[in-house]
């Protein structure tokens, strides 16, 4: 009977061990690093952001009107600034406290009576006449450089011409306009060095004809002609202020190549391209001072390239002469030397 016990309670145990046998373990969930960046915080304007107001003409060309707009939002975007545009300017806007840079093209707003008024807003004029620098008020003209775009003018007609057949017309007595005739000159050799041509002619290149001082605008389109007809010159550049757009209009009829400082409304035939200042480029460069509050400077626009027909400058040569005016612009050119 005891061995039956014995082995009843040896049964039992085997049985109770067998049961309490190591369970299964489930294994807890890995987590998975993801590479999905948190969600950043977007920045609100409110009504104590600091204001830039741009204030642009109402029959400025589409063009030109989202041009503007777009490079001074980008510009009040990066700096954290609320945008306004506006077609005119009152003392009750420049009053408002959160006011900080105001940016006007022409017709003047009245900035010169404003400032003043607003010691806290910088101002700048863009190509505003009659407007000096002072205070809070900065002042953006164009440039009066007469060599560079006379040096480029060169370079890029000497490239496009047969032979070199280029001229230049200037006002006689003018001492700017001879600096440019030099520089025209300089221009054409720093393209072709020596500037040797296959076929012999009499005139030598470039041929430049100056009209004097007090003649008929009327008139100058004859002496255009002699430079195209009797001097056989393929490509013009004529001194800015001698371009009206009636000569430049008339000069565009007669087959030749044509580069200027402002382009007429209405473009001229072989209009290759035109050199300007580039005013987007100058604010861009003075926006930094207008929000870290210094102002009173005079800005100078750099010169940059515009109407380009791409017909004429293709986009290889295009690329070279913009290499060229940097280098201009940075001094690596020098217009005075070829």
């Amino acid at each position: 009977m005891r061995v039956k016990q014995t082995l009843f309670v040896l049964l039992l145990v085997i049985i109770l061990a067998a049961c309490g046998a190591d369970e299964p373990t489930i294994a807890a969930p890995t987590v998975v690093p993801t590479d999905t960046p948190p969600p950043t915080a977007t920045v609100i304007p409110t009504s104590s952001t600091p204001l830039v107001i741009l204030v642009l003409p109402s029959d400025m060309d589409k063009v030109s009107f989202d041009l503007y707009q777009k490079t001074v939002y980008d510009l009040a975007q990066t700096s954290g600034y609320r945008f306004q545009v506006r077609n005119a300017l009152t003392p009750q806007d420049v009053a408002d406290p959160t006011l900080k840079v105001v940016i006007a093209l022409p017709p003047d707003p009245g900035i010169a009576s404003l400032a003043p008024a607003a010691p806290n807003v910088q101002f700048l004029a863009v190509n505003i006449p009659n407007l000096t620098a002072g205070g809070n008020l900065s002042v953006l003209a164009p440039g009066n450089e007469a060599e560079l775009p006379a040096f480029l003018a060169g370079y890029t007609l000497a490239m496009l011409s047969v032979e070199y057949h280029i001229g230049m017309l200037y006002p006689d007595g003018d001492n700017d306009a001879i600096r440019a005739v030099n520089a025209f000159n300089n221009g054409m050799r720093y393209f072709c060095g020596l500037c040797n041509r296959l076929y012999y002619s009499a005139i030598e290149y470039p041929t430049f004809l100056n009209i004097p001082v007090g003649e008929d605008p009327n008139k100058y389109g004859g002496y255009a002609n002699v430079l195209i007809n009797d001097r056989d010159a393929d490509a013009l550049y004529i001194y800015p202020s001698l371009a009206s757009d009636d000569f430049l209009t008339y000069v565009g009829t007669q087959g030749v190549y044509l580069i200027g400082t402002q382009m007429p409304e209405s473009r001229p035939g072989g209009w290759v391209m035109t050199i300007t200042p580039d005013t987007i480029k100058a604010i861009q460069g003075t926006w930094p001072n207008l929000t870290f509050g210094q102002g009173g400077i005079n800005v100078q626009s750099p010169l940059g390239l515009a109407d380009v027909d791409s017909s004429i400058l293709t986009p290889g040569r295009l690329r070279v002469v913009q290499e060229t005016l940097e280098a201009l612009i940075s001094g690596r050119i020098l217009t005075s030397n070829p």
